[in-house]
């Protein structure tokens, strides 16, 4: 047999989780260390798993099977196309970051006889919703994906709910409370979604006769399973409906700005720039393939949801007065495209959807982890706290600035190539659509500078005078990802070159061919 890959992917970060939560409690510092090495040894297997891919061959690769629950046809069967192995890969690059980002971030804290922060556990858990993310950019057997789909929110649940800000002690009751709720409301929005999305998989079985997503789709393709109209709208709309809770698109949104904003940062990047992805992946790779016809009927509105979340979330952005809430209801906005883009039902628009995972995932992440960096120092959200941080830490400001410039789409920098293509293959196919979500790119802009001119430029306030540059360990978090967002933005024909092939395997299954430019159908 082959040396299973994708599995021991998946399995490292697992297993480093639980070696981790062994540490003994006087160990914190070989804790931290602990997982961020086994985070660097995943990101060393991913890197192979991307070199063993090849564009042009076989759809899944490095693919493995076994049976697992022989009785009601469940396999643990993996495999990657373009768009997983391009997500694996993203996933694997940002954990490390975000470990070195929250370094001290779960040290205890002493609050009358309590002792918090259980730093063992902090890096255990970051650890162990890499490892379900991973094999849920991973599974091919549907049976299997939902496990793991369902399952990192215990994980998530506690990273949320057991850690704060160091701008909110915990000695601050209603601090905790307000973490307890976002915590829980991320919880219950999940798992009404997933018991929803369980209903559906039930359905899928009745129908299909197993969890194959390989076997399905070459049944549907070929004609011998043939499901009733009806019956493939309601399992599309079990499916969607978490995925959609998950991406988040409005109005099921709601959850986001409350866990990002009571998360500690890294735990904020690790739900917008990786579990969250999960979500729109599994548009693709599910909805779509799973049930062509009922997602062609269903573009329509989802289109329409899509554009209310671009200028929703963005105009929600535009009004924030506090940093990460802002940055949560723009990532809304972002996600929104990507929806859009996958909908649109374009080989352009879907491939500017997955990259714009890609660039979404690096751009928020260094915005995000920057403007925790500043919130750490000032021990404040609030944006009216700030004012004249360029003038005392520059490279801070400089960061700070990149970060939100990418996140407004500037050409020359990575989103700007996936929004593009987004917008180009919305417009092709609705121009009414395209037009409006344009809109979402000029409040963007307007979030964005005037977060930046109202924290970093202007008189210099006392409480900021005094603040330190960036350290060596922060810009070894952020450096490295803006130098990818420099490289992306100039050249991203790496991702393209990746995803291209598994799009144009989608756009077949749900028989959609390009709209002819009117040039060329005018000849």
């Amino acid at each position: 047999m082959s040396f299973p890959l994708l599995t021991a992917t998946a399995a490292l970060p697992a297993i480093g989780a639980i070696a981790t939560a062994a540490v003994p409690a006087a160990r914190r510092t070989a804790a931290k260390w602990l997982a961020l090495l086994v985070s660097l040894a995943t990101l060393a297997l991913a890197a192979v798993v991307l070199v063993r891919f090849d564009p042009d061959g076989d759809r899944y690769q490095l693919t493995e099977s076994h049976a697992w629950i022989k009785d009601f046809g469940v396999r643990y069967e993996l495999g990657v196309d373009g768009i997983g192995v391009a997500l694996v890969a993203l996933t694997a690059l940002l954990i490390p970051f975000i470990i070195l980002a929250g370094w001290h971030d779960a040290d205890p804290l002493e609050t009358g006889n309590k002792r918090w922060r259980p730093t063992q556990g902090f890096f255990a858990l970051i650890l162990g919703v890499e490892a379900m993310v991973i094999i849920s950019f991973e599974a091919t057997d549907v049976f299997l994906f939902y496990i793991f789909f369902e399952a990192m929110l215990i994980p998530m649940y506690f990273l949320i709910g057991g850690f704060g800000d160091r701008a909110h002690a915990g000695s601050d009751e209603n601090a905790a409370t307000q973490r307890s709720y976002a915590a829980v409301k991320f919880l219950l929005y999940n798992l009404v979604g997933g018991l929803i999305m369980l209903a559906a998989v039930i359905g899928l079985y009745v129908v299909a006769g197993n969890f194959s997503l390989q076997q399905i789709a070459e049944a549907r393709a070929n004609g011998t399973l043939d499901m009733a109209t009806n019956t493939e709208r309601w399992l599309f709309l079990g499916f969607f409906f978490a995925f959609a809770v998950k991406a988040p698109l409005w109005p099921l949104h709601t959850w986001l700005p409350n866990a990002m904003g009571e998360a500690t940062t890294p735990v904020a990047v690790l739900i917008t720039a990786v579990v969250d992805k999960v979500g729109t992946f599994a548009m693709l790779r599910f909805c779509l393939q799973l049930f062509p016809e009922a997602s062609k009927w269903a573009t329509p509105a989802i289109l329409v949801l899509s554009v209310i979340s671009i200028i929703y979330g963005a105009l929600l952005a535009v009004g924030q007065r506090d940093i990460k809430r802002l940055v949560a209801y723009a990532s809304i906005s972002h996600f929104g495209f990507i929806i859009m883009g996958i909908f649109a039902m374009t080989s352009q628009g879907q491939s500017g959807a997955t990259l714009y995972m890609v660039n979404h995932g690096i751009s928020t992440a260094v915005l995000m982890l920057v403007a925790g960096f500043l919130i750490s120092r000032r021990g404040s959200r609030l944006i009216a706290d700030y004012g004249g941080v360029q003038k005392v830490a520059p490279v801070l400001a400089g960061t700070f600035l990149i970060g939100g410039l990418a996140t407004l789409s500037l050409p020359g920098l990575a989103p700007f190539v996936s929004e593009f293509l987004v917008l180009v293959g919305t417009f092709a196919r609705y121009p009414a659509i395209g037009i409006i979500a344009t809109f979402g790119i000029v409040l963007a802009a307007l979030y964005t500078l005037v977060l930046y001119q109202r924290t970093m430029t202007g008189p210099v306030k006392p409480e900021v005078s005094a603040m330190p540059d960036l350290r060596v360990r922060e810009l070894l978090v952020v450096a490295p990802l803006i130098a990818l967002l420099i490289f992306l933005g100039v050249y991203p024909k790496p991702v393209t070159d990746i995803v291209n092939p598994a799009v144009k395997s989608t756009m077949s299954d749900v028989h959609k061919k390009d709209p002819q430019p009117e040039a060329e159908a005018a000849k």
